[in-house]
Order: structure tokens, then sequence, then C-alpha cells
């Protein structure tokens, strides 16, 4: 039931394993979720408990650990054979006398592997405190260091399929949000806008279904569109409101986040300014994104884009993004930033988002895209503009 070929797989660990080699490391540990995924197919809604994939370097297949009762769904899903998934028993299901870290530990004694180098994600979002120690306490004899985001930079260049599933997934990133528009209007709650969202964030098209995305819809609305990251409430949208969409379709994991900024009635002067000068340092941003060209300059051109309106922005306005889980659809590496040198490649995928926020009012357009040969290819096919509700779009 994998969703890439065997081949796919191995050439991911040939990449991983390569990696490791050169950075001193034996045994990799791996919990982030997106990563389990990418290196073996792993798919279930399981990491609410510990599980991990391990790769070792004289291992053709890396091995899969977690709990017994989602040993199933890593045969359904990934490649490996049943050598290498290796469940626990569900009395090491959050209890106070046994944690799965010494489950691991005792499986890496088993082959050997009790005094290498392993490397675990110690920023992954899935990897407590108490993973480590534990570790560190039953593998006395092995060096711990630091593995985080070694497949997360692997994972940055996308293969064809995978960029296949991007566009997929922004299909669905269209359909929502023209769901969000036009169910958008003064007395309708927002809620009910949002619950369109995901209707149509699961349903998909005509020819293919979604996925659950791994960030739900964001919907600020009025003084709180300085919030970006605010979801939704029971409220009701007021005559001259911006409103500000932040979604993204997801398709066998991989996502097309799309953001889009919409007023309720005809927008002020000031939101009205606001969304052409964003328009216009986001064209002149993507203008520049091709091969060769570094993170870092392509933000300085947004950067001196929008200060020759008297507006300055201090975060970054974008990131690496495509498979992931909940609580993030960004793959935590390169970032369009002052001081990021990663060069562009093809087929590397960013969402390119520059939030803007003026205290008392905010705005978000967005686009996510590939890196091509000679460019960029913007995944979603929406209009680059601030929206008004009637559908009367500002020139």
């Amino acid at each position: 039931m994998s969703v890439f070929p065997t081949e796919e797989f191995q050439m991911r660990m040939t990449r991983t394993k390569k990696k490791m080699a050169a950075m001193g490391i034996d045994i990799l540990i791996v919990t982030d979720p997106a990563n389990m995924n990418y290196l073996t197919g792993y798919d279930a809604w399981s990491f609410y408990v510990h599980q991990l994939v391990i790769v070792m370097l004289d291992e053709d297949q890396p091995y899969w650990v977690g709990r017994a009762m989602d040993a199933n769904a890593a045969r359904h899903t990934s490649w490996l054979d049943e050598d290498h998934i290796y469940p626990y028993a569900d009395h090491y299901v959050q209890s106070a006398l046994r944690h799965p870290m010494d489950f691991v530990s005792d499986l890496l004694k088993d082959k050997k592997k009790d005094k290498k180098i392993i490397a675990v994600e110690l920023d992954a979002y899935y990897f407590t405190a108490k993973c480590y120690i534990k570790l560190v306490q039953s593998l006395p004899n092995a060096t711990i260091r630091d593995g985080t985001n070694l497949v997360n930079w692997i994972r940055i260049v996308k293969s064809d399929r995978e960029i296949g599933y991007i566009r997929k997934a922004a299909k669905i990133s269209e359909k929502a949000m023209q769901v969000a528009f036009d169910t958008l209007n003064e007395g309708v709650r927002e809620c009910d806008v949002v619950a369109g969202i995901s209707y149509a964030q699961i349903s998909g098209t005509e020819e293919y279904g979604g996925d659950y995305p791994s960030i739900v819809p964001l919907l600020p609305t009025g003084k709180k569109t300085s919030a970006c990251h605010l979801t939704w409430t029971d409220e009701t949208f007021k005559q001259g409101e911006p409103v500000i969409i932040e979604l993204a379709g997801c398709y066998k994991r991989y996502h097309s986040p799309l953001a889009r900024t919409a007023v309720v009635g005809m927008p002020s002067e000031e939101m009205q300014n606001l969304g052409e000068v964003v328009v216009e340092g986001v064209n002149a941003a993507l203008d520049v994104v091709k091969p060769g060209v570094t993170c870092e300059e392509v933000e300085m051109v947004w950067r001196k884009t929008i200060e020759k309106h008297g507006i300055k922005k201090e975060s970054r306005i974008g990131y690496s993004m495509g498979l992931n889980y909940p609580p993030d659809w960004g793959e935590h590496t390169a970032s369009f930033r002052s001081g990021d040198q990663t060069i562009l490649e093809p087929n590397m995928t960013f969402h390119m988002i520059p939030t803007m926020d003026l205290g008392h009012v905010g705005m978000e357009i967005s686009e996510s895209f590939r890196v091509t040969e000679n460019g960029c290819e913007v995944f979603a096919d929406f209009p680059r503009d601030l929206y008004v509700k009637p559908n009367i779009r500002l020139a």
C-alpha cells in the first residue's frame, strides 16, 4: 500500500546513510513522523504514543518500532519486511514503570549496537526529555549525539512523484479557498466558513480525495488579523472587517499551503494600499527565484520592494514545506530570511507567506511554489489579490 515504489525508499535510505557516515553516526533514531514516513512509508495517527524508526549503517532496511496495535499499520503502509517491524507490548504505553525507550535500548543491545555512536532528533516535537534520559541511562556505553533535521535536509529536494502529489494538493487548496470566499459574508459565522473549508480539504476533487492537513484552517478576523495564528470562533463577520484565510490542501501527506486576505464590504484605504504593496513584494520575490540564488537574496528583494513604500517586516517570509504531520507543514530547514545562505536547487518547494502585522491589523497573501530549472512554478492557480465581498476584485 506504499505510495512510493520500493526503489525510491531505497534511494532515500542511501542518501540518509551517506550523510550519517559523513557525520560519524552509526545509528540514527528517527521520531519525527514525517521523517518516519519518508524513510518507510509508515502512515497512521499513532504519534500520540512513542514510535520511531532506527536506521543502521550496515542494514538495507530501517527498523520500525511502535505500539503493538500499530504494527499492522506498518505492515499495511510501509515497504519493510516482517524482520524489521518491532512492536512493543502495551504495558509500555504511558506507564510509570517502564518506557518505550527501554524497549529500544534492549533492541540495540540485542543487535550489538549499544556501544555505537547514536544520533537522535533532539529538537523533534515527538522526542521528549524523558526519551533522552531513558536512552542515556539504558545505553551507558553509547555516545548519544544530536541528529536533528538530518533527514529533513534530505527531504528538501523532492522527487518528481513528490512534486506530483504537491500539485494535487494545490488543486485542493484552490477549491478550499474558493469555498471560503464563496461562504464568507456579513452575518455568517466564522465556524461555518471553516466547516466549508474542511469539507473541501477532505473531499478533494472529483478525481481524488484529500488528507487531513497538518494545521487546521486559520481565520483571524478584524483587529485579530494582527494575530495571524488564531483559528475561528462562532462569531459572525461584520461589514468592513478584514479576514485572513490560511489553509492547505494535503494529498498523501504532501501539502500545498495558500493564504489570502478578504474584506467583507469595501476595504479601508490602508488595507487596499497594504494589499497592493504585499502583492508587489511577492511578485518581485518570486521573479528572482531560480537555482543558484540563496534564500537570503530572495528575502532581500522582498524587503527592498516594500521598504520603498515605508513598510518593514522583521520575521522570515517563507520556508521549505511538503511532507508532514501535525502540528506543522514546514520542513524546519531553509527559510527566506536574512542570513540564510541555503542555495536554491530544482525541486525544492517553499511556502512564501510574508505575514504583515501593523499592530491593529494584519494581512497574508501567500504562494507555494517549486524551484524549476530556470525559475519557479507556483502551485495554486488562484488570483493574487486582496479580495472583497461581494465579489469585486480590486485593480
